[in-house]
Formats: C-alpha cells, sequence, structure tokens
C-alpha cells in the first residue's frame, strides 16, 4: 500500500502530460510575454494551469502569496491571481485596481494547503455579462468557486489588464518601477490562455469514471486568439522561440522569455506522474518564526537550507513495499543525515532516533565519515576520507526485503549491492512501530551550519546531473543509475509496484 501525505494518487491512464516548469521563488524564476498583439478580446478569456504548491508555511523570498498570472502595471493599475502562501492562509486571490481603486477582489474562503497534490485551476472572465457573478469564475478540480470572504466583481464590460497593454508575467506580478515581486513556489503544467473565449474546466479536465478523480484532458480549444498560448514545458532552451521553455505549442507562435529559470527547472513531476518531494507540512519542519528563520525549502520542496538539529524533514510519500531509490548532494553541509523513518504521522525528534528510524550521517570533514544510527546507536560506519561538497549520495531500500543500502559517488558501501536484496548485503531493518503498519517516509536533515544546503532527488533534481540516469521504466533523472529492481518514488511506479 502507498500513501500520500495528505493527497491522492494521480491517475495513469489516458491523456498523459510528460513535463512541468518548477518556479523557485528565491531565485525569482519567472515567464513573461514580451510580444503581446492587439487583443482578440480584453474582455473575455480564459486561464487554465495545473499548479503543485510548494510555498505554504515555508521560508523564502515571498512575502504576500505566489503569484500563477499577473500583468505588469503602474502602481495603480494592475490585476494578478495568486495563492496566499508563506505562512497566510493559503487561499486563492483575484485583485485588480484601476486609477487606485479596487475593481477586482476575489478571496476564496477555502484554503489549498496539500504540498503533494496537483490541483486544476481555471479562472474564465467575461465582463460582457450582465450578471455581476458571471463575469468572473474561478474554478478548482473541475468545481465552481462560490463561497468568497470577499467577493469584488468586475464592473460590466470592464477591461481585463491580463490582455491589455502592458506584459504578461506567469510566476511573479510586478510594478510600475518593474521590480519583481510575489513570485511563485511550486510547479505549474499545461498551462493555457485562451484571449477571446470564456471556457468551463470540461475543455482542459474529466472526472475519472473509475475512481471519481478530476484529471487532465486534451485541451479542447477552438480558437486560442491574438495572443493566447498552450505551454506544454517541453523545451529547454533559454531563447523566446519554439525550443525554450516558454514555448507556445497552440500554433499562434506566442512564444514567452524566461527570467532566472534553467533547463533542470523542466522537470517530470507532472498531474499524471506525480513525485515525491519533502513536506513542507509535516511533523519534522516547524513553522514556528524562530524554526522557519533557520530551516526553510525551496525549489519545488527539494531543498533545504539552514538547519534544526533536532528536526527531521519527511517526504510527502509513505510506501509499505516495494524498492525504492533516491539521491541527494551536499553543498556547504557538515553531518547531513538521509534515511527512512516509520509511519506518516512519524514525530521522531530526528532520524535514527528510533527503533523504526534508520539514518545515514555524512560529514564533509577531511576525515569523512559515513555512519549508520538507529535507535540512537550507530550500527555501522564507513570510513572514506575526502567527502566534499557537490558529492553524490545514494540510498537505496527493499521493504519486501527489509533492508537498505547506501552508496556514495556510484559506489554502495561495503562493496554491497542492493540488486541482490534477497542475499547478503545491506542493513536489516524492523516494521515501522509509530503506526503498527509498516510503513516508511524518506527523510532528511542537514546536521549544522546556518547556510548549509542540502538536495534531495527523488528524480527531479534542482540541479543539473552529469550523467541523467532512469530506472527501468524510464521515470527520474538520477546521476547514477538506479540498481535493478529499483524505482523512482512517483505515482506511476507507486500504483505498480508500491
Amino acid at each position: 500500500m502507498t500513501f500520500l501525505i495528505g493527497g491522492a494518487n494521480s491517475l495513469t491512464a489516458g491523456y498523459d502530460i510528460d513535463n512541468s516548469l518548477r518556479f523557485n521563488a528565491a531565485g525569482e524564476d519567472y515567464l513573461v510575454d514580451t510580444s503581446l498583439g492587439t487583443a482578440t478580446s480584453t474582455k473575455i478569456g480564459t486561464v487554465s494551469v495545473w499548479c503543485k504548491l510548494s510555498g505554504y508555511s515555508i521560508g523564502g523570498a515571498n512575502t504576500d502569496g505566489s503569484t500563477i498570472i499577473g500583468n505588469k502595471a503602474g502602481d495603480n493599475d494592475y490585476l494578478f491571481f495568486r495563492h496566499k502562501d508563506y505562512q497566510d492562509t493559503g487561499q486563492l486571490l483575484v485583485y485588480g485596481k484601476l486609477s487606485d481603486s479596487v475593481n477586482i477582489n476575489l478571496l476564496t474562503t477555502a484554503v489549498f494547503r496539500d504540498p503533494t497534490a496537483w490541483y486544476h485551476f481555471v479562472l474564465a472572465y467575461d465582463t460582457t455579462q450582465g450578471t455581476a457573478a458571471n463575469r468572473m469564475k474561478l474554478y478548482v478540480n473541475g468545481t465552481q468557486i462560490t463561497a468568497f470572504d470577499t467577493a469584488t466583481y468586475p464592473a460590466e464590460d470592464a477591461v481585463i489588464r491580463f490582455n491589455g497593454e502592458d506584459l504578461l508575467n506567469i510566476g511573479r506580478r510586478v510594478s510600475n518601477n518593474s521590480t519583481g515581486y510575489n513570485y511563485f513556489s511550486g510547479y505549474m503544467a499545461d498551462f493555457n490562455f485562451v484571449d477571446g473565449l470564456q471556457l468551463t474546466p470540461s475543455n482542459f479536465g474529466e472526472t475519472d469514471s473509475d475512481s471519481g478523480i478530476w484529471k487532465p484532458k486534451k485541451p479542447n480549444v477552438s480558437e486560442y486568439g491574438t495572443n493566447g498560448f498552450f505551454l506544454e514545458f517541453k523545451g529547454t532552451g533559454t531563447s523566446q522561440n519554439a525550443s525554450g521553455m516558454g514555448a507556445d505549442t497552440s500554433g499562434k507562435g506566442n512564444h514567452l522569455a524566461i527570467g532566472n529559470l534553467a533547463a533542470d527547472s523542466v522537470v517530470q513531476d507532472t498531474p499524471t506522474n506525480n513525485f515525491c518531494t519533502l513536506n513542507n507540512i509535516g511533523p519534522g519542519l516547524t513553522t514556528s518564526s524562530a524554526s522557519v528563520a533557520n530551516e526553510s525549502l525551496s525549489e519545488g520542496n527539494t531543498g533545504l537550507t539552514g538547519y534544526d538539529g533536532s528536526s527531521t524533514v519527511a517526504s510527502t510519500m509513505a510506501v509499505t513495499s516495494g524498492k525504492w531509490y533516491v539521491e541527494y548532494k551536499l553543498v556547504d553541509v557538515q553531518n547531513a543525515q538521509m534515511g527512512i523513518c516509520g509511519g506518516i504521522n512519524r514525530t521522531d525528534d530526528y532520524l535514527g532516533n528510533s527503533a523504526h528510524a534508520y539514518g545515514y550521517i555524512t560529514s564533509n570533514s577531511t576525515e569523512g565519515d559515513t555512519g549508520i544510527y538507529n535507535n540512537n546507536s550507530l550500527i555501522d560506519i564507513f570510513r572514506d576520507g575526502n567527502q566534499t561538497d557537490g558529492q553524490i549520495h545514494m540510498l537505496a531500500f527493499d521493504l519486501d526485503n527489509n533492508k537498505l543500502w547506501i552508496g556514495q559517488n556510484g559506489t554502495w558501501k561495503n562493496s554491497s549491492d542492493p540488486t541482490d536484496s534477497s542475499g547478503g548485503g545491506g542493513q536489516a531493518i524492523t516494521a515501522a512501530t509509530s503506526t503498527g503498519a509498516g510503513d516508511y517516509t524518506v527523510g532528511f536533515r542537514n546536521g549544522s551550519a546556518d547556510a548549509a544546503t542540502s538536495f534531495i532527488n527523488f528524480g527531479c533534481p534542482a540541479y543539473a546531473n552529469a550523467s541523467s540516469q532512469s530506472d527501468a521504466n524510464g521515470y527520474g533523472d538520477f546521476e547514477f543509475a538506479p540498481p535493478s529492481g529499483y524505482y523512482a518514488l512517483c505515482t506511476k511506479n507507486l500504483a505498480e509496484y508500491g
């Protein structure tokens, strides 16, 4: 059995989305349309995008929310659609001003705080409608949102500034002096902007007949309009063309320019194959102001900066069976620790501190040693020397035979071999006792230094691998080939092996 903390498995059948674009708020990542023409309509249009949110209750550059789409505007004349994250409410907000007067203010009563889930957001507008509530409609996962804490709709025939004379931005909003802020934190996939049609979610998604889960489908858009575009994030180039990360595949050729994004921002984590990340709202990473100041997540919850010596950050997925492979990269870290912990409700202070939490510590000092700990006791130690920043460490764990292996730079410790799970080698592990179910998460913590940074790679690394390797199913991007029979933690693999 497989558990997703707070979310549901994405579906594997039908329409597949291959890539998403990961936005890092701290890195000020964004896309911008610098070639807007005369709009088909400045009053009618649709925004449809799948988002995996990773900014809620973590440290970072945001101060009042992650912007999904917004225009470059004057200080008194603007419009944006964003998620109110960063120790905020988790609500969705559509907000605009015209001549320094608020003309749109839709703040949802519902909150959206699940870091494991892919949400489908549709914002469809037509200000020519006589009924105010029909002029702007917001949908989440196919259902229209009708409960708002604040509900100010645009006036009849009002211009919607996403498609006005100002630059359209994805992943940030921009002030009159060209300063960007409220950068998006998380992942976006299948981004549609339709100029001139007010569409419904059924143009972009559908309910699965077996599970009842809302899932993507191939967009059904008859006409994208002059300024419309469809972003599938198939390219990894940095130019504003058909090979770039902002390439438009609608046929309109409205390619977007990139800001601060790199090729490794294009990842395999999508609504149709959801990858594991670190859990920013779990029991390990506390949300007190003191802790956030010392420890924060970034890069779509795959990077950990700072440290809290008694806190382990757990993964968003827990597994009870199967064979799984993970890597992580050290940057200015001493005594970083990674391993497996028992239970999706795990409350251990740190890895290796209880009978069901196995962790290994690695030092980047010249004495460089690696030790496996369990129940706060050292089980085994390996002295390798010269464990320096930038090295890649490996973890393989087999929950069918209850063993784990650790390695560094392509070599498994003690000359062991994870492919021989039923034979010798590997550290024996016992069933988890925290929930009684024998389920495990992957845990991580930085050992020391406020500037410590580590990157955990479940298959979508926040760095470029020198040698990109996938598992036997073709999933994941690793520096070293996963051992035969071991797989990346993603929903397609979990459905088959978990």
